[in-house]
């Protein structure tokens, strides 16, 4: 039986103008290895996850280098078991096994376990994937057709469902608000993350789940990607070299695959357990490029506005933004189109505001890219340290922007004591966003 809740939360709307939303947990699945701390320390140390991919099945391939999770049970490995019940395993995509391991890591750091029916009743999840078990459909495909019928598996349809991590996490922590699924390809991370800021701004719910997982490391995705000429080509002896955001030698992006999740929550809410606080989420922007399939419009106009959007509702201006967590995936147009965008919103302060992909060292982990650069981008505002741009070495000649090259970078606050960063993310159909965040300032 349903019990009568809160009139707070159920017969009152809050003002999202005075509704401030904010961090208190964090969990990541990468290349780097799994953790947080893990993760960041190896990023602003200036390693890479990427390597060569091995196997015939990757041997035909223009492009044979990518970016796996590492399997395993040592320190920053990934281990299904530990994350997947038993019970739960044939249902259970591998996009669905990373984004519980993120969202177990994210909850634990933000000690919430929701206990009575309204906490639980007022915690959702806004988890997204860009590309749901192609691998499983191959599969069946195949077995369907030589076959027949009856080799084709139950757990098909659950294992290619694009909300299905969101609803696993739902499943293995009882959170029954918002249950949400993005699927906006290179976009879906931000947007799962902005959605879920919206829900509490606008009193859906106190405390959000929110990210993006992808497992796309997988050789027929790389093969319709190289078919695209997308990714790069031209580094298979290099792997650690071949992403190379805003770099005169850029060619192409290289295939990543994991999972990053973010508790939101509520600042009322969070201060009222005396949690601790990771950061603010302080505003979200949209926008469509109405232009191509894949390719971005070059002048950037469709960057310009989800970034002013973003920064109209925090209430910053240029001056207040101290860096950009760039998109940049390391493609000759998809860099340049970013990088006049930059240009175009920031003006004369351009040069004041410093600019870093993580690509370089992460690849593009598609629709959990921006979830993970989030996090990124909520760290270097905490810590006062910019991670890199690795592999850029000859900055393309059209792009004027204040790179942060090979070597990690000190972030002075303001004088306000905060540090202001934006964090882009466009995808295929020209679907663009942004999320501007700052280190939490009472």
């Amino acid at each position: 039986m349903i019990r009568n809740l809160s009139k707070r939360a159920y017969c009152s709307m809050p003002d999202p103008r005075k509704r401030r939303v904010v961090v208190t947990g964090m969990g990541l699945v990468t290349c780097l290895g799994v953790g947080v701390d893990h993760v960041w320390g190896k990023l602003i140390k200036g390693k890479s996850g990427i390597h060569g991919l091995p196997g015939e099945e990757f041997a035909q391939l223009p492009s044979r280098v990518g970016a796996s999770v590492p399997r395993g049970e040592g320190e920053g490995q990934y281990e299904v078991d530990r994350f997947v019940d038993k019970a739960e395993r044939r249902a259970a995509s591998v996009e669905a096994g990373f984004a519980l391991a993120a969202a177990d890591e994210a909850l634990r750091k933000a000690a919430w376990k929701p206990v009575s029916e309204e906490d639980s009743c007022r915690t959702g999840v806004s988890v997204g994937c860009g590309m749901a078990g192609m691998h499983d459909v191959i599969d069946n495909g195949v077995a369907f057709a030589t076959k027949g019928y009856r080799k084709v598996s139950p757990f098909l349809v659950p294992r290619i469902l694009v909300n299905m991590p969101a609803g696993m996490i739902t499943f293995k922590h009882g959170l029954k608000g918002v249950n949400h699924a993005v699927s906006t390809a290179c976009a879906t991370g931000v947007h799962s993350v902005g959605d879920a800021y919206r829900f509490i701004k606008f009193g859906d719910a106190d405390v959000m789940v929110a990210g993006g997982t992808e497992a796309s490391v997988l050789p027929y995705y790389m093969a319709a990607f190289c078919r695209l000429r997308a990714l790069s080509t031209q580094y298979n002896d290099d792997p650690l070299s071949a992403s190379r955001p805003f770099d005169q030698g850029r060619d192409g992006f290289v295939m990543s695959e994991g999972a990053a999740v973010l508790v939101l929550e509520d600042l009322q809410h969070a201060q009222a357990r005396g949690v601790a606080i990771l950061g603010e989420i302080l505003g979200y922007g949209l926008s469509a490029d109405a232009h191509h399939v894949t390719a971005p419009l070059e002048s950037g106009e469709g960057g310009v506005r989800c970034m002013r959007a973003a920064m109209r509702e925090a209430g910053v201006c240029a001056e207040d933004v101290g860096y950009i967590n760039a998109h940049a995936t390391s493609t000759p147009l998809g860099d340049l189109a970013e990088s006049r965008a930059i240009s175009l919103l920031f003006g004369e302060h351009t040069r004041s505001v410093a600019v870093s992909s993580t690509k370089g060292a992460t690849g593009h982990l598609l629709g959990a890219t921006g979830a993970a650069e989030t996090v990124f981008s909520l760290l270097a505002c905490s810590t006062g340290v910019i991670p890199p741009t690795l592999n850029c070495e000859n900055p393309d000649d059209e792009i004027n922007l204040n790179i942060v090259r090979s070597k990690a970078k000190k972030w002075h606050a303001h004088a306000s004591g905060r540090r202001v960063a934006l964090t882009n993310s466009f995808g295929f159909g020209g679907t663009n966003a942004t999320l501007c965040v700052a280190n939490f300032v009472e």
